[in-house]
Parts: C-alpha cells; structure tokens; sequence
C-alpha cells in the first residue's frame, strides 16, 4: 500500500503560493515542511509547486504520491532523545520542466503566487551563455527561473504587484544578490527590454538567506522497519536533525506574508545575515567538507562514525578548534559554545548521515566551505592550517575514485570529473606525477575562481601529504597531522 491521498485521510489541498527549484531531500525537510507547519497552526493556506532543475529527479515520484511524504525528526532536545514523524502535505505537484516545459512556464500565470524558494547546490546559480529563451528548457537555473519570470511580466503587463519575494537556500555567499546579477544577465542577453529589467528591480525582493538543517534523507538502511512502523511504502521518506535555522535578509514585511513567529518557527529576518553565514558555514559546514575524504577514505561511512572515532574524532576536533575558530571574529567564548552544539548535532544517535551523500560537488563545496578559513589562517597566522591543507590533499586523493579495491561514485560537474580521470589516467606513479596533479587542480580557476599555486607553499604542501596517502594509504597518513 503506497502512501497517497487515498490512504491519507487527512489530506488538503492549498492554493499554489510558492515555486520550489528543487526536490530533494533538504528542500523537502526543510522548506516543505515549514509550509505543512504554517499550514496546520498559523493559517498560511498554501501549497508548493515543485520544479526538477535536473533532468533527472525525483517529481514522477512524487505525483505517484500525490505530493506526500513521511518526514523523520530525530535528535537530542533538551538533553532528552526525540524521534517524531508525520506525514508531508504542503506539495501540490512537481514538474519535470525538461519534458513539461509549457506546463512549468503556464504556473507564472496563477496570481496567487507569491514566493520562490530553491536549492540546486552551490554549483546551482551560475550562468550558462547556451541558455535560450525561446528553444525549450533551460539548463541552468537562473535561466529557468529567468524565462518563468518573464512570462509572469508578459501575462500581468508588467503589475508591479505580481512579483515574488525570492528566497535562495544555495550555500554561496550573498546567494540572492548572486541570483538577480544571473537573472539581468540573461534579460540583457536576451534583450528583453528595460521595462522588463525595471520590473525584476521594482516588483521582485531577492533576499540572501542561509539554511541549517542537518537532512540525512532516505533512511535505505532501515527503510524495512520504517515501512512496518508506518503501514505503508513511502518512496520519499526523509529524514532530519530537529534544529532547524533560517535566517533570511530582508525587509520585515516578509513577516507579514509568511506566519513564521505564530507557527513557531526558527526563522530571523534580518538586515545583515553576515554574522550568521560566516559561523554556519565555517564551523558547520566546512568541517563535513573537510571530514568527506579523509573519514571516507579511512573506511568511515557515516558523520557519527567520524565524529566518535578516536583518530577521525580527533581530526575534525582539531580542525574546528585550532584552525577555523581561530579565523573567526565572533567572541572565543560564543564560538565554542557553538561548535559544542555542533559535535552534538554530528552525534545525533538517530541520524545516519552518510559521507557520500555530502560528497556531492565537494571541490566547489571546499571553495565555498574551508578555502577562506585556509586562507584566512594563513593571513593570521603567517602559517598553512595543516589539517585543512590535509584535507584538500585528501580531496584529491578520493577524485581518484577508488577506496582500495572499491569504486567511489563521484557525483560533480563534467568538466570536474573530466579532469580529475584525465590527471590520474596520466599519473605516472611519480613524485613529480603527482606534483603536476595538485599544481593542474590548483590551477582550475573555474572552480576556484582565482589560481590557488599562488597562495605561498599550498602545492607543495598538498603534494607532500598527497604523495604520503599514496604511499602508505589514509590509515597511517593521516598520522601525520594530528
């Protein structure tokens, strides 16, 4: 028996408010679930449509179950272990805009829209020059997000009061601000008129936002017992932490719109989300980025395994209290208390986060996450950070795509992939083999936005601790910094 509206008794249907690009398990344990609670307690009456930015996804899936799905919160609360579950009912459909184009661009039409809200990874806003507005689906988001915009223009004459309130969730900095740059880009390159452009400017509030919720998604190793606990097969079961955050940059009016405070929900509007970013992503963050290679490649499966073991335990300590603290400016005292909290988070006994499944674009992830405590050590301390400096060396060790005799399933860019297979399918078991991979990765500026072999002995130390897990494998190179 499949989760459904027929089986689920108490099922509604909302007016469609809010445009979602995304389907994954973040937005859905996440965002989804906050409109199901505004729904429930503070009368927000709407539902959200869900857009596949991929042309692989999940929506099919989801219409086969009417939008529903069974959401796990689980963690420590007040000392006290929670584990609570219920059903999803805030999805109204989803959209495969690849196969459906007309139907995605037919939902800018409905007024009672209001909200956009997304998550396509940090490698998600970016522009693409191949997008067109008139050959069928977009490839990049802001595109998609550019060519629906426009139809909302044409359809209302330009109502200024018929723009959207649009909240990005990607983990890039100023991703708002990120977002409308792309979006006048492609008007400009599309030619669509300054009223057009105008209007993007006068009608639309584009804020930056940042997320925290630690979503381990579909529990597959224990989906036997969740299915004979809740009667039913969900394809969709999530799963996720009970700490939520959201801290969006805008006006307060927002307030007015979304019932965030009567639903009792953990969201700031603020003026400046600065404070909050930096301490999220850097002590949140940047340590799952820095632990993905070096616990995966010691043979850990899972953010718990990593946090309690004694060498890998030790490791992500030590990188979050002597390394990214250390590049902060918050009070010390602050930024410990809350890097406690987020071991504990890390601990969750309920939740089995799995390395792979945040290995997910790790290079742009490192850039975003760990560079600019690297860099910023450096500044400070006159010294590389060797624990982050190991972890980059670890990074491109586990681009090599074998854990011992194991396939590792990198999941990135093309042109990332691309060029990891071609470095190590040259590598010639060498020193200076592996001098010319480090100093090649370094060097992407696509990725890094700038050439990191500038930044004073990286490649050199990169390649030394690159050369030692070669040798003598992650176990015993790791030995080497902590």
């Amino acid at each position: 028996m499949k989760l459904n509206k027929k089986i689920y008794k108490e099922f509604k249907t909302y007016p469609e408010k809010v445009l979602q690009f995304g389907e994954g398990n973040f937005l859905r344990a996440f965002v989804d679930w906050q409109i199901d609670k505004m729904n429930e307690e503070a009368g927000f009456n709407g539902s959200v449509v869900v857009v596949q930015p991929q042309e692989g996804g999940l929506v099919n899936m989801l219409n086969e179950q009417d939008g529903l799905f069974t959401l796990y919160l689980q963690g420590v609360q007040g000392k006290r272990a929670i584990k609570t579950h219920k059903i999803i009912n805030s999805i109204s459909r989803g959209i495969n805009p690849y196969t459906d184009y007309n139907e995605y661009l037919k939902v800018a039409e409905n007024p009672e829209l209001r909200f956009i809200v997304s998550n396509t990874t940090e490698a998600g806003i970016a522009f693409d020059e191949n997008d067109k507005l008139n050959e069928g689906c977009q490839k990049s988001f802001p595109g998609k997000l550019t060519a629906f915009l426009f139809r909302r223009f044409m359809v209302f004459n330009g109502d200024n009061s018929k723009g959207f309130i649009i909240i990005p969730c990607e983990l890039i900095d100023r991703n708002g601000e990120k977002l409308k740059e792309i979006v006048l880009r492609y008007a400009e390159m599309w030619n669509l008129g300054q009223d057009f452009v105008n209007w993007i400017n006068d009608a639309n509030t584009f804020c930056c936002s940042l997320v925290d919720r630690i979503v381990p998604g579909y529990p597959r190793d224990t989906i036997d017992e969740v299915r004979e606990e809740l009667g039913y097969d969900d394809n969709l079961v999530d799963v996720g932490e009970i700490f939520h955050l959201w801290v969006i940059e805008g006006p307060q009016s927002i307030k007015d719109e979304l019932p965030i405070e009567k639903a009792g929900l953990n969201v700031k509007v603020v003026d400046d989300m600065t404070p909050y970013r930096t301490r999220k992503v850097r002590i949140l963050n940047g340590p799952h980025t820095a632990m993905v290679p070096v616990a995966y490649l010691y043979g850990l499966e899972t953010v718990g395994e990593a946090v309690d073991h004694e060498v890998i335990g030790r490791y992500v300590h030590d990188v979050i209290y002597d390394e990214i603290i250390e590049t902060l400016d918050l009070p010390h005292e602050e930024l410990v208390e809350f890097a406690d909290a987020i071991i504990e988070r890390f601990q969750n006994p309920y939740v089995k986060h799995y390395l792979m499944s945040i290995a997910l674009n790790s290079l742009s992830k490192y850039k975003t996450r760990d560079l600019p405590s690297l860099t910023e050590y450096l500044k400070r301390k006159g010294t590389l950070p060797k624990k982050l400096v190991f972890s980059l060396a670890s990074l491109i060790e586990f681009y090599k795509g074998k854990r011992g005799d194991e396939d590792i399933e990198l999941a990135d860019d093309e042109d990332i992939l691309e060029l990891f297979k071609e470095l190590w399918e040259k590598y010639d078991g060498t020193k200076e083999g592996l001098n010319k991979i480090v100093t090649s990765v370094l060097a992407y500026e696509k990725n890094w936005g700038s050439n990191l072999n500038e930044i004073p002995n990286l490649a050199d130390e990169v390649s030394r601790y690159l050369e030692i897990i070669e040798k003598v494998g992650m176990k015993e190179a790791i030995k080497e910094v902590i």
